[in-house]
C-alpha cells in the first residue's frame, strides 16, 4: 500500500498497462512496483546481454557504435560502456519549456514498462532506480521539443536519463536541483549504465505516447462537455429533437453518432423547451420570432454526425495507444531463449503518428461546430425569440456575449491553420541513415496545445448557452405568454441540462449588464 489505506500501486508485467493506469500515475501520483516474473524477464535478457559480450559477438548498440557508427567495432569493454554514457548525454538536447510533471512521469511510466517483456537487456539494478525516481517524484526537466519520432523518443527521453546519472536537472517537491542532489535526498544514487542500457531507455515512442494518453483523457471529458453544450443551446434555442430519433441512427450505424444521438437524448430527457409549437415562440416583444420549418441549422441538426465522427477517430487513436503502452520499441531486441538478437523498426512512431494526425483534423471539426451554435444563439436574426448578443438592451447601450463569437471565430481559426499533418513532412536525420521520420511527437504536442482552444470554445458555447437559455426562461415567465404549458405544467429543461445549468450557476450568474 502507498499510504495506511491509500490505493495500491500499479503492478506493472509490460503486457496489461491501461490509459487509465497511466492517467493514475501521471496526474495522481500512484505509485507502481514491478511484477515478480517481469522482474525474472529483466534479469534474464540482461544475463544474455553479458554472454554476448563475453562471446565477442557483434550486436548493434552493444559492442558496435551507432547510427553511421555502426560499422565501428567496439573491442574494448570499457569503451563499450562509456558509449553507453555518452549516448545519453550527446542526445540530450532539447529545447523549449519544460515538459509538464503529469507528462514527465507517464514517460517514465511507459519506459519502465517498455522493458519488462525482456527483451531490452537493462539490469535490474537500473530498472529500480528509474521505478524509485517514479515514486519518490523526481522528475526530471525534459524540455518540450526536440524529437523526430523516428529511433524513438531519444532526444527527450537522454534528458531522463541523464537524472538517473546524476547529471542535469530534476524537480523535487516544486524544487529544481541538480539531479544529484534530488537523488541524494530521497535515498537514491546514480548509475553507471553497461551495456546496452542506453539504448534500452531511449529507444521507444514514451513522449509521444505519454502526451497521446493524456490527450485522450482530456478528449473524452471535452467530448462529453460538447454534447451538453450542444443539448443547452438546442432548449435555448427552443429547437426540435426529431434530429436525434435512434431510427434515424438505425439506418446509418456509425459508433460515435449512435453514440451522441443516444448521448444527447439522455441529456435533454424530460425538457419543454424543445419541440414548442413554432407559433408559439415569441420574443420579449410578443412578436413571432421561430419559422415553420420543421428543421434546425446542421450545427443542431447534424450535431450526432459531426460529434460522433470525431468520437469515432478518438476510438481509433485509443486502440493504437492501447497497444503502445504496452509495446517493446527497443532496438535491437533481444531474444534470449533463442539465442538470437534482430535489429529491426518497432522504435518508429509512425502508427501512433498517423493516428494523432487524423485527430488533430478533428479538433477544429468539433471547435467549429461550437462557434456556429454560439453564432446562432448571439444573431436575434438565427436565435428564434432571444435578445441580440444575448443580452437586454433597450438602449442600445450593451454588447453582451458579442465577442465571444469573435473570440471562439479567432480559436477556430488558429486550430484549422495547426491541423495539417507533422507526419506529411519527413526530414532525415543521422547522416540519412535515418532517411524516414514520424515525426510523431511534434504531431502530440500539438493535440495537447489544440485541445486547450477547443476546451476554450465550448467554454464560450456553455457560457452563451446557459445565457441563452436563462433569457428563454424569463421570457416564457413573462407576459408575453404563460409560463406553463396548456396543462399546467411548467416550462423547464431536462434533467442532464437542468443540471448543467445549476452547476454553471454556482459560479457564474445570468448576465443582465456588461
Amino acid at each position: 500500500m502507498t499510504s495506511e489505506g491509500g490505493p495500491r500501486p500499479v503492478v506493472l508485467d509490460g503486457r496489461s498497462l491501461t490509459r487509465a493506469q497511466v492517467v493514475q500515475v501521471a496526474l495522481h501520483g500512484q505509485q507502481v512496483e514491478v511484477d515478480p516474473a517481469a522482474a525474472e524477464r529483466v534479469a534474464a535478457a540482461a544475463d544474455y546481454v553479458e554472454r554476448l559480450v563475453a562471446q565477442d559477438r557483434t550486436v548493434y548498440g552493444v559492442t558496435t557504435g551507432f547510427g553511421r557508427n555502426a560499422s565501428v567495432r567496439l573491442r574494448d569493454v570499457e569503451a563499450a560502456r562509456r558509449l553507453q554514457q555518452n549516448l545519453i548525454i550527446t542526445h540530450a538536447v532539447c529545447v523549449g519549456e519544460a515538459l509538464p510533471e503529469a507528462v514527465v512521469r507517464a514517460m517514465m511510466l511507459l519506459r519502465i514498462n517498455a522493458v519488462l517483456p525482456g527483451h531490452s537487456g537493462l539490469r535490474p539494478a537500473t530498472l529500480d532506480l528509474l521505478v524509485g525516481m517514479l515514486n519518490a517524484r523526481v522528475h526530471p526537466i525534459v524540455p518540450e521539443k526536440g524529437s523526430v519520432g523516428a529511433s524513438g523518443d531519444l532526444a527527450p527521453l537522454s534528458h531522463i536519463v541523464l537524472t538517473m546519472l546524476g547529471k542535469g536537472e530534476a524537480v523535487l517537491d516544486g524544487e529544481v536541483l541538480p539531479a544529484a542532489e534530488a537523488l541524494a535526498r530521497v535515498g537514491l544514487s546514480p548509475v553507471v549504465l553497461w551495456h546496452k542500457e542506453g539504448l534500452a531507455l531511449i529507444n521507444g515512442t514514451q513522449q509521444m505516447t505519454a502526451h497521446a494518453t493524456l490527450a485522450l483523457d482530456r478528449l473524452e471529458n471535452l467530448l462529453n462537455v460538447a454534447d451538453i453544450a450542444c443539448a443547452l443551446t438546442l432548449e435555448a434555442k427552443a429547437g426540435r429533437s426529431a434530429a436525434f430519433d435512434p431510427r434515424v441512427f438505425a439506418l446509418r450505424p456509425h459508433p460515435g453518432s449512435v453514440e451522441v444521438a443516444a448521448h444527447l437524448r439522455q441529456v435533454f430527457a424530460g425538457s419543454t423547451l424543445v419541440d414548442i409549437d413554432p407559433a408559439q415562440v415569441k420574443d420579449a416583444e410578443g412578436k413571432l420570432a421561430k419559422s415553420g420549418s420543421p428543421q434546425d441549422s446542421y450545427s443542431l441538426r447534424c450535431a450526432p454526425a459531426v460529434h460522433g465522427a470525431v468520437r469515432d477517430a478518438a476510438a481509433h487513436v485509443s486502440r493504437v495507444v492501447d497497444i503502445e503502452l504496452n509495446a517493446v520499441t527497443d532496438n535491437p531486441l533481444l531474444f534470449p531463449d533463442a539465442d538470437d538478437v534482430i535489429s529491426a523498426g518497432n522504435f518508429h512512431g509512425m502508427p501512433i503518428a498517423l493516428a494523432l494526425s487524423a485527430l488533430k483534423a478533428t479538433l477544429p471539426v468539433l471547435a467549429s461546430i461550437s462557434e456556429r451554435r454560439i453564432a446562432l444563439l448571439a444573431d436575434a436574426a438565427l436565435s428564434d425569440g432571444l435578445p441580440m448578443f444575448l443580452i437586454d438592451n433597450p438602449e442600445g447601450e450593451r454588447s453582451g456575449l458579442m465577442l465571444i463569437q469573435y473570440s471562439a471565430a479567432a480559436l477556430v481559426n488558429d486550430l484549422a491553420t495547426r491541423s495539417h499533418p507533422a507526419t506529411a513532412f519527413n526530414v532525415p536525420t543521422c547522416a540519412n541513415t535515418e532517411d524516414q521520420v514520424s515525426m510523431g511527437t511534434n504531431e502530440a504536442r500539438h493535440v495537447i496545445e489544440m485541445l486547450d482552444d477547443v476546451e476554450h470554445v465550448l467554454a464560450f458555447e456553455v457560457l452563451s448557452a446557459t445565457q441563452g437559455l436563462s433569457l428563454r426562461q424569463r421570457i416564457l415567465a413573462g407576459a408575453v405568454w404563460p409560463a406553463a404549458k396548456a396543462d399546467g405544467g411548467p416550462y423547464a429543461p431536462g434533467v442532464g441540462t437542468a443540471a448543467a445549468l445549476a452547476h454553471v450557476r454556482e459560479g457564474l450568474p445570468e448576465m443582465t449588464e456588461d
